[in-house]
């Protein structure tokens, strides 16, 4: 159980249990080619400090390396991309912390071993704020975050070049019948005639309850 549990206290308090690495991988493993898909989007509900999700980080982290490590542009630019895809719900404050800090620095240690050259601090700063919008505190089962609202998340999508556009949904409306061709659920649809069919997803989903213009990746934190 070491590295499993933070202290007795928590378990018998919370029922805290972190799932331990060969069973994260084994898990991931059968789902493989979703995790190195670079914009596959990936919910963890519960992702307590992020054994779940930072392993899914590092697989599509490889993939991004292995095809634009001679571009830092391109890195960066992917690597945004593979970030933005993940996102993660956790009644813990100090475990939503911890697990947000955990992935912007396996984001910033590939980085600076990826490509060559300085890495942009707006790339950087522009991961650390896209953590804060992906990886909240609150609880998955009543749907609202720590202050009691609902929880609202946010898509991140590539338009052309370095743009990004940002819609916001609330988690309530995307989990409601939200089913994708072969049944398979997906987190941006069954076929309902108020929601939208998205060509990303190839699924219907429900309209954005607020959208952004689209905005240099690198400057997202100054138009949310």
């Amino acid at each position: 159980m070491e590295g499993q549990v933070k202290s007795r206290q928590r378990v018998v308090d919370h029922g805290e249990v972190f799932t331990a690495e060969r069973e994260v991988n084994a898990m991931l493993d059968l789902v493989k080619t979703e995790t190195e898909r670079i914009d596959s989007r990936f919910l963890e509900p519960a992702c307590g400090n992020g054994n779940f999700i930072a392993e899914v980080l590092r697989r599509k982290l490889a993939v991004v390396a292995s095809r634009y490590r001679k571009s830092p542009l391109e890195y960066q630019r992917y690597a945004f991309l593979a970030v933005s895809s993940i996102y993660g719900v956790e009644i813990q404050p100090d475990n939503a912390q911890e697990c947000r800090d955990r992935l912007f620095d396996i984001v910033e240690k590939d980085a600076r071993s990826s490509i060559k050259g300085a890495v942009e601090p707006a790339f950087l700063d522009a991961i650390r704020y896209v953590l804060e919008k992906n990886i909240l505190c609150g609880d998955a089962l009543t749907l609202k975050d720590a202050s009691g609202e609902p929880i609202t998340f946010a898509e991140w999508s590539l338009v052309t070049g370095d743009l990004v556009k940002r819609r916001d949904f609330l988690l309530s409306e995307l989990l409601e019948g939200n089913v994708e061709k072969g049944g398979q659920a997906s987190l941006f649809g069954e076929a309902n005639a108020l929601w939208e069919f998205d060509e990303e997803t190839q699924g219907y989903i429900p309209a954005a309850i607020r959208e952004y213009p689209p905005t240099d990746y690198r400057e997202v934190s100054r138009v949310g």
